[in-house]
């Protein structure tokens, strides 16, 4: 089950927190998340999994800024999200699909628990001119089935910041 966007404005503050909340952001079963003034761009342009791979930040100017076709640049959101008791989810507007612009690649999937800011991988076919506080990609959310462990740590938890990929901890795993 996914939740209407009437239901998502009945659990704003609740099961749902998304700071700062604006009704006129509600879809009929999502919310539009706006797209913070700041990009990071790795520095090498051979990344490996296993290492820490830095980046740049670039500032997206009011008049915009133009993004080059086949490279990737990080984003966040402007809202802060915490969920609660559902599965949150992330979706790319199809008004922005639409011009060639991927903004989460693969990584749409959140977990019951999570708090933060949600890290943007964003990718385009073409040069594409992007603004800061664009309604750029939605958030919906699934319900849960059966009993579960609520996302508490991990590598992006309580984030405030675009986070790099932090893959290479894993390695340290084994």
């Amino acid at each position: 089950m996914i939740l209407s966007g009437k239901e998502i404005i009945n659990r704003q503050g609740k099961d749902i927190i998304i700071d700062p909340f604006d009704e006129n952001q509600v879809n009929p079963n999502s919310y539009n998340l706006r797209l913070h003034n700041e990009l990071l761009k790795y520095d090498s342009p051979i990344l490996d999994m296993k290492k820490e791979n830095s980046g740049t930040k670039i500032i997206i100017p009011e008049e915009g800024l133009l993004l080059e076709s086949n490279k990737l640049y990080l984003g966040r959101t402007i809202e802060y999200t915490e969920t609660n008791n559902f599965i949150p989810m992330l979706e790319g507007r199809s008004s922005v699909g639409r011009l060639g612009l991927f903004v989460h690649i693969t990584a749409g999937f959140g977990d019951v628990g999570f708090k933060g800011y949600w890290t943007l991988e964003i990718f385009c076919v073409q040069p594409v001119k992007i603004y800061p506080g664009i309604e750029i990609c939605q958030i919906f959310y699934h319900s849960i089935d059966g009993d579960y462990d609520s996302y508490e740590g991990g590598k992006y938890q309580a984030n405030k910041d675009i986070q790099t990929s932090m893959l290479y901890k894993d390695f340290d795993k084994k």
